[in-house]
């Protein structure tokens, strides 16, 4: 049994959904807290088109039944955004929230958020456009590194991310994620939180700054990763694929 659970970015209402993976993770899990990070529903490509199998239907009701007996937050995200602009409150026993404080068993208060609020990309217009553009260009990215590991299953190989190798050696996504986070440590400092867990940028990474710690779970399109703080207070990143 954990103590808390952190996902976001699963991407329901999209084809790249690792929605059998996620299935088998929310089956099996044993929480006292499941913190649902954001961009759980991506309504951007609903908006497009709707794509809406009964895996992804699956998903929700796990999600339905793991919340009578396990405490689930849902946080907005941008994709699915239209929860800010409405009074959910609670939708049955998931309580819906734009942000939230986590105490940590040792006593330390996280801030937890999507962090889309940290990306400058999302503070204007031309930037919110951009990102649009963006999320088709990382659409065609992700279908190509479906039939890299089609091909790569063929032959006996193990599940490689493409679109992650290419992002981690491009110059500008790296210093994209770098200025991300430290604009969120740099927050949580003024603020007096002692760190940060969010989503958003598909990235797993646990990170030590100025006496802030920067938690993101990253997502299941890519990673298939969760933000896991065990019964002991230990946290760390777990992967499901």
């Amino acid at each position: 049994m954990y103590r808390s659970v952190f996902i976001s970015d699963l991407h329901l209402g999209s084809k790249h959904c690792q929605d059998e993976i996620l299935l088998k993770f929310l089956q099996e899990l044993k929480t006292e807290k499941l913190y649902l990070v954001g961009d759980i529903v991506d309504g951007w490509r609903l908006q497009k088109k709707w794509y809406w199998p009964n895996s992804h239907n699956k998903v929700i009701k796990e999600i339905i039944k793991l919340s009578k007996h396990t405490k689930v937050i849902w946080l907005s995200g941008n994709h699915d955004e239209f929860l800010r602009h409405h009074n959910f409150g609670n939708i049955g026993n998931v309580e819906i929230c734009n942000h939230i404080t986590h105490e940590a068993l040792d006593g330390r208060n996280f801030l937890v958020t999507h962090g889309d609020m940290f990306d400058y990309l999302m503070r204007t217009k031309w930037g919110r456009f951009i990102m649009h553009i963006g999320d088709l260009a990382y659409d065609s990215l992700i279908s190509l590194n479906t039939f890299v590991n089609w091909t790569r299953k063929l032959v006996g190989k193990k599940y490689w991310s493409l679109s992650k190798y290419l992002k981690v050696k491009a110059k500008a996504a790296s210093n994209f994620v770098g200025d991300f986070e430290d604009e969120m440590i740099k927050y949580c400092k003024k603020r007096k939180f002692d760190g940060i867990i969010c989503g958003h940028i598909h990235q797993p990474r646990i990170r030590e700054m100025d006496g802030i710690t920067y938690m993101n779970d990253g997502d299941w399109v890519e990673n298939c990763s969760a933000l896991i703080e065990t019964s002991s207070g230990e946290w760390k990143i777990k992967y499901y694929v």
